[in-house]
């Protein structure tokens, strides 16, 4: 045993929302014996990461913050990339967290010493210790690039939305848009008017809204400054308003074609040629897929230069894609907006338990986490973003702010028990992971026809968080101790809490 290394209390893995709000939370509990482990040479996550033409949020600004950490001028209801990542570095500069960040520090592998009930983590900067690690590497921070035959050898350039190539110019190429997520219905509409010819290569077209986005004025931000109860207000009635959709996605799918009328409706008077209109038209549930809000990618997918294939991408052949219909088209640039590793967490390769298997190998049948935040047989790991705590319809910094308080009451209780460690129980994780599984069978994502991110290879959804998020914040308000184990000190033996209670 290495007692030479540095330890610290909490190591933080990431510097996203999760991360940065982990940190925030800690020196707010008093804590500031932790660091932030982060691997690239800045903060902001997936808002660092996602520089791509149009990159901006889908969800509402002023819901899209930290409760803890208001931000009166937001300058548009729905904020850009540099808007967002702006505010990450305030949140950073502001709560004094960029002390504890250490950058250029991936990690590369996370160890439970069992003896000396702590986390040996190697990262790329050394090694460290840590009575309690906290993953906060989020769900949209890994590329997910399909495994293309020939694509190694295409003469042109390839690069994923998340690792846009801001040195090759647009303008008069022909360019291959691979997929139409959320990423490419903002990226099409942008590149549109300066490439040459732009190929949309769809597989499943998805449900479109009109996003009803406009300025913030100078009087409202200065109302909001000096009443910030005002700013409260308009952050309820965004959340109040989400809350009372739940109803249709979880529990009665049928109610979700009002919104699909309206797509409908936003579908047709965009785009006139009703060819095109039946190409873009789903087959599916709205709601089933992630809904996407643009006012600008139909008009986009309209124009002359812009040509619609409804046919995966099967095949790179020299400078061509080749779609299953068998045809062929020359470009100059494949763009992949093909989305991250969302159901099989990276970073599960990495962290290694108890047992001494993987996370990777330990959820081999599909992620599963207490409350979203705590696996058996990995003591003291929490996540930030973990199994189930994604949503369909809200902010996610929501679930975020639910998952601190979870890790602030873990903290505190180590402390008022003084144990080392807390190891959830395997019975319980099954127990809440059942029941999350018995409550999605009737959810839209489930039912609703389609085949999404949200589903895991075996069609289990291990993604989203089938409630409210009143509900989540009541479930993670406080660590239950009959769902763990009590490690007390190294080389003690397991307490129950009967014993201790």
């Amino acid at each position: 045993m290495d007692d030479d290394l540095e330890h610290v209390r909490v190591a933080v893995i990431g510097s996203g929302f999760g991360g940065l709000g982990a940190a925030a939370r800690l020196r707010r509990e008093g804590i500031t014996d932790f660091v932030v482990l982060e691997r690239a040479d800045a903060i902001g996550g997936t808002w660092r990461d996602n520089r791509y033409p149009g990159c901006a949020c889908d969800v509402p600004s002023y819901l899209y913050s930290f409760s803890f950490a208001p931000n009166p001028d937001w300058p548009r209801a729905f904020s850009g990339q540099e808007h967002i990542r702006a505010y990450l570095e305030r949140v950073t500069d502001v709560f004094g967290l960029r002390p504890h960040v250490r950058f250029g520090a991936e990690v590369k592998e996370v160890r439970w010493e069992g003896d000396a009930r702590r986390w040996r983590l190697t990262t790329t900067v050394g090694d460290l210790t840590a009575d309690v690690v906290v993953s906060a590497t989020g769900a949209l921070s890994d590329p997910n690039i399909p495994d293309i035959p020939g694509l190694a050898s295409f003469p042109g350039r390839v690069f994923h939305s998340a690792r846009w190539d801001h040195d090759y110019d647009l303008r008069g190429k022909r360019v291959a848009m691979v997929g139409t997520g959320a990423s490419a219905i903002q990226i099409v509409p942008s590149i549109q008017p300066q490439v040459k010819r732009l190929t949309v290569i769809q597989r499943t077209p998805p449900w479109v809204l009109p996003r009803v986005d406009r300025p913030i004025g100078a009087a409202e931000r200065w109302l909001h400054a000096k009443v910030p109860a005002t700013a409260r207000a308009r952050r309820g009635l965004l959340w109040l308003m989400r809350e009372f959709q739940v109803g249709a996605f979880v529990r009665q799918p049928r109610l979700m074609k009002a919104a699909e009328r309206i797509a409908r409706s936003h579908l047709r008077r965009s785009v006139p040629d009703p060819q095109l209109r039946a190409r873009l038209t789903p087959d599916y549930t709205i709601g089933c897929k992630r809904i996407l809000l643009s006012n600008t990618y139909y008009p986009a997918l309209a124009q002359p230069n812009t040509e619609v294939v409804t046919a995966a991408l099967t095949e790179v052949r020299g400078s061509s894609v080749v779609t299953a219909d068998g045809t062929e088209r020359e470009v100059d640039a494949i763009v992949f907006g093909t989305g991250f590793h969302v159901t099989d967490m990276p970073i599960s390769e990495r962290v290694f338990g108890a047992d001494g298997r993987s996370l990777a190998e330990h959820w081999r049948d599909g992620m599963a986490a207490l409350r979203g935040c705590a696996v058996d047989g990995f003591p003291n790991l929490l996540f930030i973003v973990g199994p189930n705590t994604g949503l369909g319809n809200s902010s996610m910094i929501l679930m975020i702010e639910s998952s601190l308080n979870y890790m602030a009451d873990y903290l505190r209780t180590l402390e008022r028990m003084g144990a080392a460690a807390l190891d959830a129980r395997p019975e319980a994780v099954t127990a809440w992971n059942e029941e999350l599984q018995r409550r999605l069978a009737r959810t839209v994502w489930n039912t609703g026809g389609c085949r999404s991110w949200y589903l895991d290879a075996r069609g289990r959804n291990t993604t989203v968080w089938p409630g409210t998020t009143t509900e989540f914040r009541r479930a993670t308000r406080q660590v239950n101790l009959s769902e763990y184990e009590i490690l007390v000190g190294a080389g003690d033996r397991v307490r129950t809490p009967e014993v201790v209670s």
